[in-house]
């Protein structure tokens, strides 16, 4: 419980937080924001971020709703830097919250921070990790006007599930991507998808040095919700490109806690609980006009598995490796890697995945760990973004059937007692915040694939 006491301890030493500005200029990169957030005197954190010219943006929007947008995007970027010290107050001084925005952002600083404070061994509830003080706005929420048209935005994550939205969107009036700090996977995707890099929106972020600095030095850290962030910096670049619908691909296994019997959970900002809750909050607070939304929730990780595999143009560039994400490769040692391999198995032959992979990961023992944990022998998922305990051993029942059902097994699979599968292939799961039509268009992927 060493961090405990580090908690407490700079908990008291600091016992502040403040959001002093945000603002927002036309460079000639393109639009840059800036935020500075202070815990003392000596540390002042000062992020920037830059959304880069593109034909089909326009930053010249009305300044309130610029402003909205700009201060809730300095709301989720603190939460990166108040998890070095942890003050028990943020006292937001450049914009107001009513009492129900506060209520979403300390919701969504908890449940975002459920990994950080696990890992960390800190022990804190909901109601005192974090008071929130701001100015409060006269009446109602007041939300803004927002002219847009019905296009979709597609974040691009240079996975395999970005990759099967836009393949599902691509007769829709062709689907804008959109990078934020491009990569070797995240390029390799949209030009497979018949992109330039011109005709993808790209957001480059910056992480204040000092935050770095901080870590080195011994300050608290660990995950916070990165899908979160996106959200916010999703609906700037919708309002500045007039599409409506902002597509994003996370499926239905991102409401599964990472914790049994706990709401700790990896993936929390993936969740459709708070994709909810989100769009609540944007439709009240800033503009009812923006459609955020995962495209992909209806589907298992298994489906979109499926869907994924018949796309062969993305096989050899789509990464999911958070350890080889800047030497774009898969590392082939840990469990995101492992559990792409389990996912697509039952839809590749093992000889294509162990080129893709670089060997078969089926057949590596150094593996166990993470095989255990992914089909539910350890007591913990991976803190990682993967698919439910249900999902993985559905996907290896399949494998068995397939591949090894008359050849050896692979090391990791000698002793795996196969169940039938339960993850079904051809079923929409209920809860989503799809319409008709876009319903429709999964379940024309899904029978084009039977």
């Amino acid at each position: 419980m060493g961090n405990q006491k580090k908690y407490d301890e700079l908990r008291q030493s600091h016992p502040r937080m403040v959001y002093k500005s945000y603002s927002y200029s036309i460079t000639s990169e393109g639009l840059r924001l800036a935020f500075e957030f202070e815990i003392d005197a000596e540390t002042v954190f000062r992020p920037v971020a830059v959304v880069e010219n593109r034909s089909f943006l326009d930053f010249a929007k009305p300044k309130e709703l610029m402003d909205a947008l700009v201060f809730n995007i300095g709301m989720i970027e603190l939460i990166s830097y108040w998890k070095s010290f942890c003050p028990p107050t943020v006292e937001v001084v450049c914009g107001q919250l009513d009492a129900c925005a506060i209520d979403f952002w300390r919701k969504t600083y908890w449940h975002g921070l459920g990994e950080f404070f696990y890992t960390n061994n800190i022990a804190t509830t909901s109601s005192t990790f974090m008071t929130i003080v701001a100015p409060t706005p006269d009446g109602a929420a007041k939300p803004l006007a927002c002219n847009l048209g019905q296009g979709y935005i597609v974040p691009i994550g240079g996975g395999k599930d970005s990759v099967v939205t836009l393949e599902a969107l691509a007769h829709e009036g062709r689907p804008l991507p959109l990078i934020m700090n491009p990569r070797g996977a995240t390029i390799g995707c949209t030009a497979a998808a018949g992109y330039t890099l011109d005709e993808v929106a790209v957001i480059r972020r910056t992480i204040d040095p000092l935050l770095l600095q901080l870590n080195a030095a011994g300050c608290l850290n660990g995950h916070t919700p990165f899908s979160a962030m996106l959200a916010f910096y999703t609906l700037l670049v919708a309002a500045c490109s007039g599409r409506a619908n902002i597509a994003l691909s996370n499926e239905s296994s991102a409401n599964e806690a990472t914790v049994p019997g706990t709401e700790v959970n990896h993936q929390y900002s993936k969740s459709l609980e708070f994709e909810d809750d989100f769009r609540r909050y944007v439709a009240t607070h800033i503009a009812p006009q923006f459609n955020y939304f995962s495209f992909l929730r209806p589907l298992s990780e298994l489906q979109i598995a499926m869907l994924f595999a018949r796309h062969e143009r993305y096989h050899d560039v789509f990464r999911s490796c958070n350890a080889g994400s800047k030497t774009d490769s898969w590392c082939g040692h840990c469990a995101k890697c492992l559990f792409a391999f389990i996912i697509l198995s039952p839809f590749l032959p093992p000889q294509r995945l162990a080129t893709i992979f670089g060997h078969n990961l089926l057949d590596d023992e150094s593996l166990r760990h993470d095989f255990d944990q992914l089909t539910g022998r350890a007591e913990v998922k991976p803190f990682e973004c993967v698919g439910t305990v249900s999902e993985v051993n559905s996907a290896l029942s399949m494998t068995l059937d397939r591949w090894y059902a008359h050849t050896a097994r692979p090391a990791l699979l000698r002793h795996y007692d196969a169940q039938p599968p339960t993850t079904p292939l051809t079923t929409l799961l209920p809860n989503h915040n799809l319409d008709s039509h876009q319903i429709g268009l999964l379940k024309q992927c899904i029978e084009k694939n039977s």
